[in-house]
């Protein structure tokens, strides 16, 4: 089956360099095209689409506005000539941000993504749209990390920054540790302290108040005791 697609960009030519890509691609079908979002905002409500291709400067609607208000399992791929709106992007889960102008091999490796997810959700459990399987953080001024979250070991508070210990790497980035706990899935990660959140399938033991991650050893708080208890251990006594 097709993955039906549509395009909503402000500029002719962008709409016809994208339609030409779609049509090379057998497994895309173009539905529609729109030059505003408004009137594609107005087409979900009554049509089921695949992949979005979204410009963010058109008039009257922008295309973040668009993306914020989106409901649906529409996969949505900003196109866009400005670089800073990547973050906020990802932010309200954009599954991949094309920067105009556009080459061919980049948009081709877009829809791949897209295919591999959609076969996995179909191979598996639904997957909820606030349960990601990676997210991406701001490393620096320009740069977005892309981080699985399956690698992640232990989240450390730093004040106003945290550090993100992974299987290969570490990285430090301007948040604090109680937003970015929020951000990750309830069922894969617990806060054991207000230094620390761990990824529960990293645990290796369980001892007192304690808890061995990869060799290091974590104090649980006192406040965090009983969640530790009923989430990990199940009621049992530490």
């Amino acid at each position: 089956m097709k993955l039906k697609v549509i395009i909503v960009d402000d500029e002719p030519l962008a709409i016809n360099v994208l339609k030409n890509y779609v049509e090379q691609i057998k497994e895309l079908e173009l539905v529609q095209t729109f030059s505003n979002a408004i009137e594609a905002s107005s087409f979900l409500k009554e049509n089921e689409i695949d992949i979005i291709f979204l410009d963010i400067n058109m008039p009257m609607f922008n295309g973040l506005d668009f993306l914020s208000e989106l409901s649906g399992n529409s996969m949505v791929v900003m196109t866009t000539a400005h670089e800073e709106y990547a973050l906020k992007s990802f932010e309200l889960e954009a599954i991949d941000y094309l920067v105009k102008p556009i080459g061919f091999p980049r948009f081709l490796k877009a829809v791949n993504r897209i295919s591999k997810l959609r076969k996995t959700s179909f191979s598996t459990e639904p997957v909820e749209k606030n349960d990601p399987q990676s997210i991406f953080v701001k490393v620096d001024k320009k740069k977005l990390q892309k981080i699985f979250l399956d690698d992640i070991i232990v989240v450390e508070s730093l004040k106003d920054y945290i550090r993100i210990k992974t299987t290969a790497n570490k990285f430090i980035i301007h948040k604090t540790l109680s937003s970015f706990t929020e951000e990750l899935p309830a069922d894969k990660f617990i806060r054991i302290h207000r230094s620390f959140t761990i990824a529960i399938d990293k645990i290796d033991a369980i001892e007192g108040n304690s808890i061995e991650v990869k060799g290091t050893r974590y104090t649980i708080g006192r406040s965090y005791l009983n969640e530790v208890k009923s989430k990990i251990l199940n009621d049992n006594s530490i």
